[in-house]
């Protein structure tokens, strides 16, 4: 019942009041994001939903235009922002509309729908989230083996109590401003087969 129906339920009760409270301290970090690194405020990236449907995901955007990659483009204010998770308010919006859910694997680019085995696109049956199993884990400091597998796991064992616990060590995590990104990149590495063991590995694209 709670994967079929309540989930959905709880996503948009939740992500109203949420935003609703979350509106003056979303509007002073827009405001920040204006000042800091000026326009646009909102970073727009198509990012791969519910079974692999894409969607647009809202951001608030925390790099500087410019070349260099994206490390080089992060600034001590981008980093402060994204440790703070306060970028991914915007997304409460996509919560609202059905395309993420409060708790789910966090939605990723549609260039590895490919790349994923089998039992990694098991992550895409539910619908992706704010936080998920292996934001609970370490956020973005989790390698990509232990993050895909545990992406699959929560797909298989979601329920009500799942998601609470995944909240609760999420917000403890962000309150400790740990993980927002692993050593040497602005988030994480990008995802490759390369990156997984042989046993996970995907047949080789042709």
């Amino acid at each position: 019942m709670y994967r079929q129906y309540g989930k959905r339920a709880v996503d948009g009760l939740g992500a109203g009041l949420l935003l609703l409270l979350a509106m003056p301290l979303l509007a002073a970090a827009a405001l920040a994001v204006l000042l800091a690194l000026g326009r646009p405020v909102l970073f727009r990236q198509e990012r791969a939903g519910q079974d692999g449907k894409p969607f647009q995901v809202l951001k608030l955007r925390s790099m500087r235009d410019g070349p260099g990659d994206d490390a080089a483009r992060l600034t001590r204010f981008g980093r402060a922002l994204r440790a703070s998770a306060l970028d991914e308010l915007p997304q409460l919006w996509n919560v609202l509309r059905g395309e993420m859910s409060l708790v789910g694997p966090r939605p990723l680019p549609m260039a590895y729908l490919p790349l994923y085995s089998a039992r990694q696109r098991v992550r895409l049956r539910p619908r992706p989230g704010l936080c998920g199993l292996a934001q609970a884990a370490g956020r973005n400091a989790v390698p990509w083996p232990l993050r895909l597998r545990l992406d699959a796991a929560y797909a298989r064992r979601l329920s009500l109590g799942l998601d609470l616990r995944i909240m609760l060590a999420c917000a403890v995590l962000v309150l400790s401003g740990r993980g927002a990104t692993a050593k040497g990149h602005a988030s994480m590495p990008a995802f490759s087969a390369k990156r997984i063991s042989p046993p996970e590995a995907p047949p080789a694209q042709g």
